[in-house]
């Protein structure tokens, strides 16, 4: 967007419901944008600013909102599982069978591998060994859905070493044979048995899929994101494609101009099981938080927000850590930090939580049990001193609202997903039971406690449509049970909004200069066709599409110019 003239806007969108998300929104019907900058939100006030060079847009009573902020969306696996890997979801295959007829039709990669991704045992079950005697001679890797399963055949383990007397890594699971025999299924901090005998992902691929990716985000009105977990351990996080090499990528991309996508980065320097602080140490000491520093990049474009930490794994493989048993094998799980016992994985939890603080980043924590939960949050209060860094929950799950209490009063933020919620309920419910699952994702009790709530994606896991995601969060409805009015954690979509828009930005340290539609703050907007649904009519945001999108006063996607 050109340059302002004779101190006229660059552009005004006008006759448009403009929710601003500051709080006590009036009438305002118009925006208009200079630069990267916000200079009026009105009606006179931007019609003063309208000259002859201003593009007017005409919203046609259309919603201005602020850019859609995805907290905690993998920008580069989605990238390689949008435009980089053979397709075996539930849009290409509902069966195992289906699955490994395609495999065997396709034709392996540069470097001789087949690299699948997307098949999720809510829809087709699970089928250890499903994938063992599929194309003799080729390695093939088929990644799940959620990101803690992947399924290897036979000549993928040859190249990877595994065999029978193959140890189980810390926090991980071989799924075996009756003989003991590896089946293929790899769980959480297994699956970097595989992922690291994975040749490296070549650069041109990787950067033509990350420039698509980021088409389709601004496609979908999102502005903003955290890339939760780049670094050295990206073997262990969903399908290994978060590496160092990724994180340099985005320092290219932002150095070069191409970059539009505000983007917060956590580094990964363990991956889902058998985190370490003696790991975190080395990393901090690495330089890898400096990767940006020096190459005139724009802190609020791309920085290094903080480090990525596994405290369990998830409930599907058994490895989430529970206060009361769960699933069919009664497991309690534990928390995956290094350590021979509780007492011993609690205390290196805290040490490695000091040690995040201590540099003055942020910890993420990933945390799907209640008991992982409370001992993160625990940690956060006893071993850190700084609440200036946010640190906050990733997922979680409370057995009471103590704990909501306990991290609103620290500052410790909350970052969870209703739409993998809405997708995997009535398997969560069946490992849960009712009561727990009834409390799973407490979003209404969140806020009422006062903790930071932001709603995220968990992209590739489930859709980056944040529209699904503020309709899960409204609805709180599963495959088989349809939404209820009696459910006590549901929000309103103005609520689960500011969800996506407010609250991320305060988890970024980035509230002063986003998430908001008022005068001197950044131009990231996104236009609907049409108005804000009421909560009753929730589900007609999923047919409201986005007719624009603009990143720093940059208008990133146009279907009115198409």
């Amino acid at each position: 967007m050109e340059a302002a003239v004779n101190g006229y806007a660059d552009l005004a969108i006008v006759n448009g419901s403009v929710v601003t998300m500051a709080g006590g929104d009036s009438a305002a019907s118009a925006v208009a944008v200079t630069g990267g900058t916000i200079t009026a939100v009105g009606s006179d006030q931007v019609r003063a600013l309208i000259g002859p060079a201003t593009r007017i847009v005409d919203a046609v009573g259309g919603a201005v909102l602020p850019g859609i902020n995805d907290g905690h969306l993998h920008f580069i696996a989605s990238a390689m599982v949008g435009f980089g890997y053979l397709r075996v979801g539930a849009d290409a295959a509902n069966s195992w069978d289906e699955i490994f007829r395609i495999i065997e039709k396709a034709e392996p990669g540069a470097d001789g591998w087949i690299r699948a991704h997307g098949w999720d045992e809510v829809t087709i079950g699970t089928r250890p060994g499903a994938l063992l005697d599929c194309r003799p001679g080729v390695p093939v890797v088929a990644f799940d859905q959620t990101g803690h399963q992947l399924m290897a055949n036979r000549t993928a383990m040859e190249r990877a070493g595994i065999n029978d007397a193959t140890l189980e890594p810390a926090g991980g699971v071989i799924v075996r044979g009756r003989r003991g025999e590896p089946t293929g299924l790899f769980q959480d901090g297994a699956m970097e048995l595989v992922s690291r005998a994975l040749p490296a992902i070549p650069s041109a691929t990787l950067r033509r899929a990350a420039l698509s990716m980021q088409a389709r985000l601004h496609s979908q009105g999102i502005t903003s994101l955290t890339e939760p977990g780049l670094g050295p351990a990206s073997a262990g996080l969903l399908d290994g494609s978060g590496s160092t090499a990724a994180l340099e990528l985005l320092g290219d991309l932002a150095a070069t101009g191409e970059l539009t996508m505000r983007m917060n980065v956590l580094l990964l320097f363990a991956g889902t099981g058998g985190v370490s602080s003696a790991a975190v140490a080395a990393g901090l000491e690495s330089g890898l938080a400096a990767s940006f520093t020096g190459r005139d990049i724009d802190p609020k474009l791309l920085r290094i927000a903080g480090v990525k930490v596994f405290a369990d794994g998830i409930p599907r493989s058994g490895t989430a850590w529970m206060s009361e048993p769960y699933g069919d094998a009664c497991t309690h799980g534990s928390l995956v930090v290094k350590g021979g016992s509780e007492a011993e994985r609690l205390a290196e939890l805290d040490r490695i939580l000091r040690l995040i603080d201590a540099a003055g980043l942020q910890a993420g924590i990933h945390a799907t049990g209640d008991a992982a939960t409370e001992a993160a949050v625990g940690a956060l209060l006893d071993g850190t001193r700084n609440g200036d860094n946010r640190h906050y929950i990733i997922h979680g799950a409370f057995s009471t609202e103590g704990t909501l209490d306990r991290m609103a009063a620290a500052g410790i933020g909350y970052s969870t997903n209703p739409l993998i919620r809405a997708m995997a309920g009535d398997v969560m419910r069946t490992l849960l039971g009712e009561s727990r699952f009834a409390r799973h994702q407490p979003l209404h009790s969140a806020l009422a406690a006062g903790v930071h709530l932001n709603l995220a994606s968990d992209a590739p896991v489930a859709s980056t449509d944040w529209r699904r995601t503020v309709v899960a969060a409204v609805e709180r409805s599963t495959p088989s049970r349809a939404a209820s009015s009696a459910d006590p954690e549901r929000i309103t979509g103005l609520q689960a909004l500011a969800a996506m828009t407010v609250q991320p930005a305060w988890q970024d340290h980035a509230e002063g200069f986003k998430g908001t539609l008022l005068p001197g703050m950044a131009a990231d907007l996104c236009l609907l066709e049409g108005e804000w649904p009421s909560d009753e009519n929730i589900n007609r945001l999923l047919t409201t599409d986005v007719l624009m999108t603009i990143s720093n006063g940059r208008v990133v996607h146009d279907r009115l110019d198409a």
